[in-house]
């Protein structure tokens, strides 16, 4: 037996995913403001309606019974205006204050739960109007929900005084909830404008701190440099003019030229104390490091189990002290990077000397670019493009499409022009914490 094939009228489902029969569906939780908003209101309404239809199975004889169908007119009068609440806190009053009032004239009894819309209106109300109006408002519906009543009620003895007074008094306390929610609100808003004003006040006062000292220092440093500097250039002139013709003036120009620049190193590293804490470590007098450093760099990685060829192609050339620091730096940053983060126990160093600039290439295979949770992104790539940029260079830090890490560093030789353009680079770079550089 053939299949039956669908009419030409009858949609084809061919291909189409059929729901799977044990699936459960689940609802779809609102995300936006105006959902949430919605679904609330929806969630208000539809609690008052429920209040009222409880508050409609008291009847005047005082027995239970199912809701007469006028509780469900009421109900839904009443609960239906209550979104206008945050609009229109007065109008939604009145309204479900006449719809109250209605209640004994309907033949219902009226009770707290029967006017549980009031009360909503009357918290909203009182949240969201000033003292004297809300109060004015919330008393006219007190009262006259209880002074309708008994007119209406054929029954109506001093016994049911108790119930009535409870009647007038719901909105009363549901104005009072409100009132101390209002009150919480402008405290919390107090609060949180007063510490945004205290931490702008400390920013500001950590700023000004910041500029006075930096020009505090700035003016010593100017001090210096323009009264030893000039002092010592005017004595280098006086020597030069003097060589040929007074060779023993010359000798003392030139030992007052190396005491004024004694003199002026004394100084400047004076300035510079200025600086460090009493605390603070003494200034370490070991010479910088540099590609001559980067053999014992590498094996210090290799003792910590991370395998590192050096590849070298052209020729080496001495490199300007800036620049072989900034060689050495990249290259440690880098290889830091590849044991922190990569999980690979292996990383390349390539070295390229070409006639104007000199290449530093660290790849490795690792994972690429890698956010670790609950770690803040580190400053070693931003400390290792300064530090390129710093020197003229430029820098490339990213995750190749074939996967790992690269970063690419071209630093220029002596005799090239330096590279205005700045560092450059993917931004989507493995966080690190910086190095002691």
């Amino acid at each position: 037996m053939s299949a039956s094939r669908p009419s030409a009228g009858e949609p084809s489902t061919a291909g189409s995913p059929r729901p799977d029969a044990g699936a459960t569906v689940r609802p779809r939780v609102p995300t936006t403001p105006r959902e949430r908003r919605v679904v609330l209101e929806g969630a208000v309404v539809a609690a008052a309606f429920v209040l009222c239809l409880l508050g409609g199975l008291l009847h005047a004889d005082d027995t239970l019974a199912a809701p007469p169908p006028q509780t469900y007119l009421l109900a839904a009068a009443s609960s239906a205006v209550l979104p206008a609440r945050r609009r229109a806190p007065v109008a939604t009053m009145f309204l479900t204050t006449a719809f109250g009032m209605l209640a004994a004239p309907i033949g219902l009894l009226p009770t707290p739960l029967l006017l549980a819309p009031t009360a909503i209106s009357a918290y909203a109300l009182a949240v969201r109007s000033e003292g004297r109006a809300a109060a004015a408002v919330l008393f006219s519906s007190a009262a006259l929900l209880v002074a309708v009543t008994p007119f209406f009620e054929a029954h109506f003895s001093w016994e049911d005084t108790g119930r009535l007074l409870t009647v007038g008094a719901s909105p009363l306390v549901a104005a009072a909830f409100g009132r101390s929610a209002r009150h919480r609100r402008a405290y919390v808003a107090v609060m949180a404008e007063r510490a945004r004003r205290a931490e702008e006040t400390r920013e500001s006062e950590a700023r000004q701190r910041v500029v006075e000292e930096r020009i505090r220092i700035a003016r010593e440093l100017h001090d210096l440099v323009a009264h030893q500097i000039t002092l010592a250039n005017a004595q280098a002139v006086v020597a030069a003019h003097l060589f040929d013709t007074r060779p023993e003036q010359t000798r003392t120009s030139l030992e007052e030229l190396v005491r004024t620049t004694r003199h002026a190193l004394d100084e400047l590293r004076a300035a510079v104390g200025l600086l460090r804490q009493p605390d603070d470590a003494p200034t370490p007098t070991d010479p910088a490091p540099g590609l001559a450093q980067v053999p014992a760099l590498l094996q210090s990685f290799r003792r910590a189990g991370l395998r590192v060829p050096v590849r070298e192609d052209g020729t080496a050339t001495p490199l300007p002290p800036a620049t072989d620091l900034t060689a050495y730096r990249v290259i440690q940053e880098a290889l830091t990077n590849v044991t922190k983060h990569a999980a690979v126990g292996s990383a390349e160093v390539h070295l390229t000397w070409s006639g104007d600039q000199l290449t530093i290439t660290v790849t490795d295979a690792g994972r690429g670019s890698l956010e670790r949770p609950g770690h803040a992104p580190g400053y070693g790539l931003i400390g290792m493009r300064e530090r390129v940029t710093a020197v003229g260079g430029s820098l490339v830090a990213t995750s190749p499409p074939e996967g790992g890490f690269l970063v690419s560093a071209q630093l220029p030789l002596p005799g090239a022009t330096p590279s205005t353009a700045g560092a450059t680079g993917s931004e989507n770079h493995r966080p690190t914490a910086s190095t002691d550089d």
